[in-house]
């Protein structure tokens, strides 16, 4: 069997009822896509820049942090909460029964957290970096789960196209909701006060959407494994995850030498989206709509970009489409550093940017979703959100340490080349098949 005609026979088996829960299943990334784009991406870091005093910094327990670097570190220390809640949430959900519901409770922490951020003015910066941080932390534990529904509703055939399809769909409902703030910041006359209705607006266009199609749409499931009795939940979150750890290290080998690869080449990716727009304030001095507009284009561009990664994964193979998809990173960062010098270069930069940002993180997931054994998928994807968001504090803290050092942004971007030579490195070798059959999945019909 080809690997056309097992993904043509795969989408031809799924019930009305499954493809309504895919559905329901993207609607979640179109929710809370809009916080990634217009709160990390575009809006809270040039916003907070503006607002901290260049000479006197901010002071956080009698620090004094550069107000180029305060929103990198802030960044980072979402990253080490995450590195301690995101597997322990999602050890829980394999033992509970209420999946679903702990990932919308989550989602909706997030959203409320992100509404609280038309509140943040010159004189509550820190209030702003604190609410950033709770909503990152929710929205990311809420994603464990979420992601860990992919194997759920997506047979091994379809997982590449489902993945990006989702990606693709939080690309359209981030890119929609962005087109909207950029209208807002153009007609009022207050840029601030518009820039803290987008902030606070996306937390409302999380909540609704997110509880309105996911919320509807996905089925719960039973729990994958029985909760031991007399034992708290913390104690066997924490008991699970050094099991499951030193399982994944053991048993499924492949598996593991794909997550430390995949923990530093999406370092690098996480923190050029999340300082693309503080570094295009610093150095090119681009204005808030400018900085909208980038991240619209790169919005609508990475949609046909998720999707035409996925249909090259199918032919030639994830790991070998992620290959190229890294390469182009890395002539990405050198493009920044050598040549990137006004607005038209930026946005030329991005557009070659959205090409690959959709297909590397579609890519990543669903390459993944391969190599984890049948219902451990929860689990397993707690360490896998460990790589993708909960050690993502490195890139930030070494970008940030490289610009308060070097007082230059375009210089401090040079440290992202070694998480994207090394990542790459890392991933070369690794053997995908075997890691299917480490873990119990039928690599029949898909191609390496």
């Amino acid at each position: 069997m080809t690997a056309a005609s097992a993904i043509e026979r795969a989408e031809a088996a799924l019930t009305g009822e499954e493809r309504s829960e895919i559905f329901g299943w993207k609607m979640f990334d179109w929710g809370w896509s809009a916080f990634s784009t217009t709160v990390v991406t575009a809006l809270l870091g040039p916003y907070l820049l503006e607002l901290i005093d260049d000479d006197a910094g901010v002071s956080v327990l009698g620090l004094r942090i550069d107000e180029g670097s305060f929103y990198p570190y802030v960044i980072s220390l979402s990253a080490v909460l995450q590195v301690i809640a995101l597997p322990l949430v999602g050890s829980a959900a394999d033992f509970s029964s209420k999946k679903k519901s702990i990932m919308l409770t989550l989602a909706y922490i997030g959203s409320i957290a992100t509404i609280g951020l038309f509140f943040v003015v010159e004189s509550t910066v820190v209030l702003g970096g604190l609410l950033f941080v709770v909503a990152a932390v929710a929205f990311s534990a809420a994603s464990v789960i979420y992601n860990s529904y992919l194997p759920d509703i997506a047979p091994p055939a379809l997982r590449d196209r489902i993945s990006s399809a989702g990606f693709a769909v939080g690309y359209m409902g981030g890119a929609l909701w962005l087109a909207a703030n950029f209208v807002l910041i153009l007609v009022m006359e207050d840029d601030a006060l518009a820039v803290r209705l987008s902030l606070g607006g996306t937390g409302v266009w999380a909540l609704v959407f997110i509880w309105w199609f996911p919320g509807r749409l996905l089925l719960s499931r039973p729990a994958n494994r029985q909760k031991p009795e007399g034992i708290g939940w913390l104690k066997l979150s924490a008991t699970s995850v050094m099991a499951t750890l030193k399982e994944i290290k053991s048993a499924h080998p492949v598996t593991f030498r794909y997550l430390i690869a995949y923990l530093i080449f999406n370092d690098g990716i996480a923190t050029v989206i999340t300082v693309a727009a503080v570094f295009a304030a610093d150095e090119l001095d681009a204005e808030a709509t400018q900085l909208l507009l980038l991240v619209l284009l790169i919005q609508v561009v990475a949609i046909p970009g998720a999707i035409a990664f996925g249909r090259f994964a199918e032919r030639v193979g994830a790991k070998k489409a992620l290959i190229v998809n890294l390469c182009v990173w890395v002539a990405l960062v050198v493009y920044a550093f050598l040549v990137l010098d006004n607005i038209t270069q930026l946005f030329v930069m991005g557009f070659f940017l959205a090409l690959v940002l959709g297909g590397s993180q579609a890519l990543s997931r669903s390459l993944y979703a391969q190599m984890v054994p049948h219902d451990r998928e929860s689990e397993f994807f707690g360490f896998y959100e460990i790589a993708a968001r909960g050690t993502s504090w490195m890139g930030p803290l070494a970008f940030g340490v490289a610009n308060q050092v070097l007082g230059s942004q375009r210089q401090a971007i040079l440290i992202l080349l070694v998480f994207f030579v090394l990542g790459l490195a890392l991933l070369i070798p690794v053997k995908v098949r075997q890691g299917m059959l480490d873990a119990g999945q039928d690599p029949t019909g898909l191609v390496f």
